[in-house]
């Protein structure tokens, strides 16, 4: 099969971060094992998704992962014109859910296969297939794991994210926070004996922005981003009861955007010290059982591979272009980084149409991608 009958069958399977991508890997690995490439699955504790990781040529010596996501996320209340799970071709353009993030790079990869069983290998090349990456990056680390258990680590990465064939070294990370505040709930006629959970907690959410506007400072700035310095924001906020009755609990999400220079722990650390050092002592002044509680929803770390690197160099002569770039997404190669596996963002489509109704790749770039794939192959049977 080539990309666009891949890609087909991928977009057939509805993969959102909620349900299962079981389906969607059984079809992988009996693709896989037509062709007498044999895989591993790394399930999840409920046995529901799994990872898929396979290797093709010399197992004994370090090579390339070609590594992507198959989750997807939701559709519910986008207006699309054409059926998300299933594949529509229009005007050059391919349409369906995850057509560009980021089964698109998955089916150029499965398309390459037998081109790439076809002559010795040099060096193997690995396909890594993660679950719930939408989630936070969740499924790949376990993946991860048993990597690191192997005796000869993988000497590059390449995540197939929609970059439009451009290649990428850098993203921010991120670090997801939620902060619970609960105070005392009393008549709103007495508001003076309770304490209002929601204005402490927008006390709290005030000095964020303050903590935001630091992180803007000209110093801090890397002029590789877009924007060139850290974010904080918040967004989700929930809390109280009626607006005769002073509220007792309020909770609030919020994120932190953060350079890879910057460790986004210390936003939540500080607002954490505001928290203890501020707010704590007037509102347990008034009732001993209130309390702030802080705890963690997602993170991943950020991206920042050396222009100067073996990674860098082969994206470069893949692409044809050394004109490295970043981008504002977060994606899974900063964990690949972070145990030691160089890595570059690279792949078909654009992020300009990832997660919104009528998602798209072009056939144009999936034959680019097609294209890249292929330099890859003859570099690697050199």
């Amino acid at each position: 099969m080539n990309s666009q009958d891949l890609l087909a069958k991928l977009i057939g399977f509805d993969t959102t971060s909620r349900e299962s991508n079981l389906q969607l890997i059984e079809f992988v690995r009996n693709y896989l094992a037509e062709l007498h490439v044999p895989c591993d699955l790394i399930f999840n504790e409920e046995r529901s998704k799994a990872n898929l990781f396979a290797t093709l040529g010399p197992a004994d010596v370090p090579g390339v992962v070609l590594s992507g996501h198959t989750d997807v996320v939701p559709v519910d209340g986008q207006p699309w014109t054409v059926p998300p799970f299933a594949m529509t071709e229009r005007n050059g353009k391919l349409y369906g859910r995850g057509a560009a993030d980021m089964k698109g790079y998955i089916a150029c990869v499965l398309a390459a296969v037998p081109a790439l069983l076809a002559r010795p290998l040099r060096m193997p090349v690995h396909i890594a297939l993660s679950y719930d990456e939408e989630v936070g990056c969740l499924g790949v680390r376990s993946l991860l794991t048993e990597l690191q258990q192997r005796p000869h680590k993988p000497l590059l990465c390449i995540i197939g994210e929609p970059t439009e064939l451009k290649p990428v070294l850098g993203h921010k990370g991120k670090l997801a926070m939620r902060c619970d505040v609960h105070g005392a709930a009393c008549h709103s006629a007495y508001a003076p004996q309770g304490v209002n959970a929601i204005e402490y907690a927008a006390e709290l959410i005030g000095e964020l922005g303050r903590i935001g506007t630091r992180l803007q400072a000209a110093e801090l700035h890397d002029q590789r981003f877009d924007p060139p310095f850290s974010t904080v924001q918040t967004g989700v906020i929930s809390g109280g009861k009626a607006l005769n009755i002073v509220p007792a609990d309020c909770r609030f999400d919020f994120e932190v955007r953060a350079l890879p220079a910057h460790d986004p722990r210390q936003v939540a650390e500080e607002l954490e010290h505001y928290a203890q050092q501020n707010l704590l002592p007037r509102m347990q002044a008034v009732d001993a059982g209130s309390r702030i509680r802080f705890s963690e929803l997602s993170a991943y770390p950020g991206l920042a591979t050396d222009a100067q690197s073996q990674a860098a160099s082969l994206i470069a002569q893949l692409c044809g272009s050394s004109d490295f770039t970043t981008v504002a997404f977060g994606t899974e190669g900063g964990l690949f980084d972070a145990i030691g596996i160089p890595t570059v963002v690279c792949g078909p489509g654009s992020m300009e149409q990832g997660h919104k109704p009528d998602e798209f790749v072009s056939v144009e770039q999936l034959a680019g991608c097609d294209a890249m794939l292929q330099r890859l192959v003859a570099v690697l049977q050199e």
